[in-house]
């Protein structure tokens, strides 16, 4: 396993950029999160990676030529010269471990330099309001997991209530490949879908969909890849993850469960991915470390090649993750969203690095800048559950919102924000942003 804890994790360090030290703040000194983005000012510009600080993003190409980083640092600044994160997440752990750590020193407080440092780093500083953030990394791959034990037997239930998970749920992570051309950034709008569905013992229709959902997911963004053929060993498994995201894995129920079989989703998922603009090192992560989801008695261990007793102990990631809903009439009376659902990641049958070694295992080679999803993060109890299909049971338990208005599934001018946490005593709020989207009626 690549990383430990060190100075860019000492809680009480803090920055000069006053509003990184905020305890509400996202993105603190220990955080440091990548993305891509473009000047409001100058929208013709190239794109380029920032990386965020409180309410600040630090524009990394115009830091390194100040001459700011040095080393392993300095090849990693290089490639952010790049439109996307690819060509940085394709150098490894080592040279994404270097450039974060010199930014932690470049924003520091109390460093004998900062005076000199400072001088280096505010040319290059920008307010986050001043920027429009864009999808982070040119995602090539795009695969989706099945990996909360809580969303799948909530779903199994209600579909076969006296066979709610398949015999291989518990021996192997379930996924399948998604689409990766239809992954948007954050804020990017999205129109209701068209498709076939059916209502027994009616005949199918073809029409806009009517059970327009959402899921709460976590995605890793692979950085260097496997050559085809090699797989990945469970021990090495997170040396390949740069880094996670939030994502919003749009899903037309009524399409989805029409045509889910034999094969599997299709058109009920693919029109539509949403992904948050900030991708949280792995790195950063590392405080907030957990011990795998513990099985209960009688379940089967995981096969050799999918366990190890590191994985066992601190596998998990304490992540906290959000759900909210803002509808229309509530935007015109300026009504702030309400909160859906709250889970944690912790919940998660397979941990992150169960996924990559088993995706890697027959040979497949995974590629800087594939996303591999978490599926939907549900845990035991209603107000854990991370999609409209089991908050309301598959529409017979409707929520109401403060307006008074009900929903089943989403209606036209529903805005969905997802948001997420890491959090532990002693340590800092490490935060992911948010990744938002507004339903717009079917063309």
């Amino acid at each position: 396993m690549a990383y430990a804890l060190n100075e860019t994790h000492n809680p009480d360090a803090y920055s000069w950029i006053a509003a990184a030290n905020a305890e509400s703040s996202d993105f603190p000194l220990q955080n440091l999160p990548f993305g891509v983005f473009v000047p409001v000012d100058a929208p013709d510009m190239l794109p380029r990676v920032g990386v965020a600080i409180g309410d600040r993003v630090v524009d990394v190409p115009v830091c390194h030529a100040s001459g700011a980083f040095r080393g392993l640092a300095e090849a990693a600044a290089d490639a952010c010269a790049e439109s996307s994160l690819n060509a940085l997440m394709a150098l490894g752990w080592p040279a994404w471990s270097a450039l974060r750590a010199q930014l932690h020193e470049l924003l520091r407080a109390n460093h004998p330099d900062q005076r000199h440092h400072q001088a280096m780093v505010e040319p290059a500083l920008r307010p986050m309001r001043d920027v429009r953030l864009l999808k982070p990394v040119a995602f090539g791959n795009y695969s989706d997991f099945y990996a909360s034990i809580h969303h799948a037997t909530n779903m199994g239930t209600m579909l076969r209530p006296d066979n709610p998970l398949l015999p291989n749920y518990k021996h192997l992570p379930i996924g399948y490949h998604g689409r990766a051309s239809s992954i948007v950034a954050s804020g990017t709008a999205i129109r209701r879908p068209w498709g076939q569905s059916r209502t027994e013992p009616d005949p199918p229709v073809f029409g806009p969909s009517r059970r327009l959902d959402y899921e709460v997911e976590l995605g890793l963004c692979i950085g260097s890849g496997n050559a085809l053929g090699e797989p990945i060993p469970i021990g090495q498994a997170e040396d390949h993850i740069f880094g996670l995201c939030l994502v919003n894995d749009w899903s037309a129920r009524d399409l989805q469960q029409w045509e889910y079989q034999p094969l599997g989703p299709f058109l009920g998922k693919s029109f539509a991915t949403s992904v948050s603009p900030w991708i949280v090192t792995l790195e950063a992560l590392e405080p907030y470390r957990v011990p795998a989801f513990a099985r209960a008695e009688g379940d089967p261990e995981p096969l050799p090649y999918l366990t190890s007793d590191t994985n066992r102990l601190r596998g998990g990631i304490g992540i906290v993750v959000e759900a909210w809903l803002r509808s229309a009439r509530m935007h015109e009376q300026a009504l702030p969203a309400q909160r859906l659902s709250r889970a944690d990641a912790r919940a998660l049958y397979w941990t992150f690095a169960q996924l990559v070694t088993h995706h890697a295992s027959n040979g497949c080679n995974l590629q800087p800048g594939d996303l591999l999803a978490s599926g939907t993060i549900s845990g035991p109890d209603k107000e854990n559950r991370g999609c409209l299909a089991e908050l309301t049971w598959r529409g017979t338990e409707p929520i109401t919102l403060p307006t008074g208005e009900t929903r089943r599934f989403l209606e036209d001018g529903d805005e969905l924000v997802l948001k997420a946490f890491a959090a532990r005593e002693g340590w800092p709020r490490i935060g992911f942003g948010e990744c938002s989207g507004l339903v717009l009626p079917a063309r």
